[in-house]
């Protein structure tokens, strides 16, 4: 493990200066969870929320707040991403509502931060819309999943395990 680059020599926060480092394309994805009861589940997956599309809002706050994350994490880079994918899967299982999210960009940084806050705004949007049948919900289990490009080139939680 590397020392943390956003602390200067007197231990203070800093924005990384990336100006030197090549433009690269990078990719990363990241996953997460909201669990709910059954009978949420049942209403979620018949489309009977009283607030509407759950997962078609939850999607589009996800890229949203990709495209925003450097105005909610202070220390982030304002990036152009290229590309962003926000995917929702109803599980049975859990039962809830499985969520996936990919940022794409040309740029001297990553984008983890962007896949990472799209999954933790997409779980609170369906949150949100299904609190008022549900204040039991539990997000959960949100992480990086992989991350391609840059210096430090691919790295997958799978394969790192």
């Amino acid at each position: 493990m590397t020392g943390l680059t956003h602390l200067d020599a007197r231990g203070e926060a800093h924005m990384v200066d990336v100006s030197a480092k090549e433009i690269s394309a990078r990719r990363a994805t990241a996953e997460g969870r909201v669990v709910m009861k059954a009978e949420t589940f049942a209403l979620l997956s018949a489309g009977d929320a009283k607030k509407g599309d759950v997962l078609g809002t939850a999607r589009l706050a996800g890229v949203m707040a990709a495209k925003r994350t450097h105005e909610l994490i202070p220390l982030c880079h304002a990036l152009a991403l290229t590309n962003v994918e926000v995917d929702l899967s109803l599980d049975k299982d859990l039962p809830g509502v499985r969520v996936r999210a990919s940022a794409k960009v040309a740029a001297r940084t990553g984008v983890e931060m962007e896949a990472l806050t799209a999954v933790s705004i997409a779980c609170l949007t369906i949150y949100d819309m299904l609190k008022a049948v549900d204040r039991f919900m539990r997000i959960e289990a949100i992480g990086l999943v992989e991350k391609s490009g840059g210096a430090s080139g691919r790295w997958s939680r799978e394969e790192s395990r």
